[in-house]
């Protein structure tokens, strides 16, 4: 493999990987000996000191990382300690509202009242750590129970889940009939 590209294959790795990779390891993707993947490693390791850039790679026994230099931790903790800003569509939304409603309650469930695939959706409010797994139902296949989360409540601003708003008898059922015309609507295409 021509030196330059092994060097981005092998930048590309590190980077990825985000911890330590053997290299022997490396040796065997770019199909070079030992010795040269370390030159190569070498030759990296000056690059990134010599053009004052961010990162730098770290030998640790027998394997290397690509790491952040030293210098700029400030940098990292005062991004790290911004509050992250969630954005919540109308999918997402309806997610939660179903699930903070109905907990604890499987993916089937959900997409039942959706009537469609609600996977993203579940993740994205997992990855916001506002519903968690809470356990599973007892039934084939023991699917996982979803429910909310103290940051779900943090963020909307509730106590507990008595605070929610009591969802009126007249809205549900014309949310039922509206579901179910969609459903129709669907079938029928």
């Amino acid at each position: 493999m021509e030196r330059e590209k092994a060097k981005a294959v092998l930048e590309a790795i590190l980077f990825t990987m985000g911890d330590s990779v053997e290299i022997d390891r490396l040796a065997e993707v770019i199909e070079e000996d030992k010795m040269t993947v370390k030159e190569i490693l070498n030759e990296m390791a000056e690059e990134y000191q010599k053009e004052d850039r961010g990162i730098g790679l770290t030998t640790l026994d027998n394997a290397v990382q690509l790491c952040t230099k030293g210098e700029f931790y400030e940098y990292l903790i005062k991004i790290a300690k911004t509050p992250k800003k969630y954005v919540l569509t109308d999918t997402l939304l309806e997610t939660l509202s179903i699930i903070a409603y109905k907990q604890p309650v499987t993916r089937l469930e959900i997409e039942k009242v959706r009537g469609v695939s609600c996977d993203h959706a579940v993740n994205k409010l997992l990855e916001f750590d506002l519903i968690t797994e809470v356990g599973r139902l007892d039934a084939p296949g023991r699917p996982l129970l979803f429910g909310t989360t103290e940051q779900f409540l943090r963020s909307f601003g509730v106590k507990s889940l008595e605070d929610l708003p009591e969802l009126n008898p007249v809205q549900i059922e014309e949310f039922k009939l509206q579901a179910e015309s969609e459903v129709q609507m669907q079938l029928d295409i």
